[in-house]
């Protein structure tokens, strides 16, 4: 992950904001708002306070109860003000039943709602959080693994938007010493798999051209290229055969579905 120290960056929904505590104290941006979506009562009673202690000694605002989905709770903070906004490792909340599952995604499943969270977040970094002025860069570290990986991130969630990948990049948790990944809903550490940033932005260059990883199969996705698959991030295909046999796989056609889902989803919100 790249850090300009000149940079003013938000963190969004920092479990135990103790990734905004490490940025902080290991690589000193001008200025750092954190933001965890936990009232502080719950973030003290599964995480302790250390992290909120060490933050707001640092000067450092913290915000608490910060859903980045509805305005009312960020209507006190400033608005365009950002150079650099980043979603950890972001997940929906896990369900404890199928009738709470029913009442929150109302009939939608857990792949779009997490694709609409991702989308949600780009949308108002750009619109409500980051200066015009400034390298307007929006930041996502998520995992190459299930169900992360079925979120097709790199092309699904910024279609009909002026919002711009620029590529990724390893996550390297070393940089950021203090840093405890947590599960979502849960005070248990994860282990600590390999994590890639992914990068967006209203600007289509940034300073760190150089170090992004275009997406493997956005050049042959956007000229029509059928000699790969972009939503299952395979091929070239050798031949036609190979070609149908991977459209007949379960993989595929798990995809497959994700992605209507998706359409319709996108469909349904313009």
């Amino acid at each position: 992950m790249y850090i300009n120290p000149k940079w003013r960056i938000l963190t969004v929904g920092d479990g135990d904001l103790s990734f905004s505590s490490s940025l902080w104290h290991h690589h000193k941006p001008q200025s750092l708002t954190a933001t965890i979506f936990d009232d502080l009562t719950t973030l003290t009673d599964k995480y302790g306070g250390q992290f909120y202690q060490q933050l707001n000694q640092a000067g450092c605002k913290v915000l608490t109860d910060f859903d980045v989905t509805n305005p009312q709770t960020w209507s006190t903070l400033a608005p365009q003000q950002f150079d650099l906004v980043i979603f950890q490792f972001p997940l929906v909340p896990g369900f404890s039943d199928r009738n709470d599952f029913s009442q929150q995604c109302q009939h939608v499943g857990v792949n779009t709602l997490n694709r609409r969270l991702l989308r949600t977040f780009l949308l108002n970094s750009i619109n409500h959080f980051l200066d015009p002025a400034g390298p307007q860069l929006c930041l996502i570290t998520s995992k190459d693994v299930k169900p992360y990986r079925e979120w097709d991130i790199e092309h699904s969630l910024i279609q009909n938007t002026a919002i711009n990948y620029l590529g990724n990049m390893a996550f390297n948790s070393a940089d950021f010493p203090d840093y405890r990944i947590r599960n979502v809903d849960r005070d248990k550490f994860v282990k600590n798999t390999l994590g890639i940033s992914y990068v967006w932005s209203a600007r289509q260059h940034c300073e760190f051209d150089d170090l992004l990883t275009p997406a493997k199969f956005q050049t042959s996705q956007a000229n029509g290229n059928s000699e790969y698959c972009a939503m299952c991030r395979v091929g070239p295909f050798g031949n036609e055969q190979d070609k149908r046999i991977h459209q007949q796989s379960k993989r595929h056609l798990k995809m497959a579905n994700f992605e209507q889902q998706w359409q319709t989803e996108l469909i349904r919100n313009v």
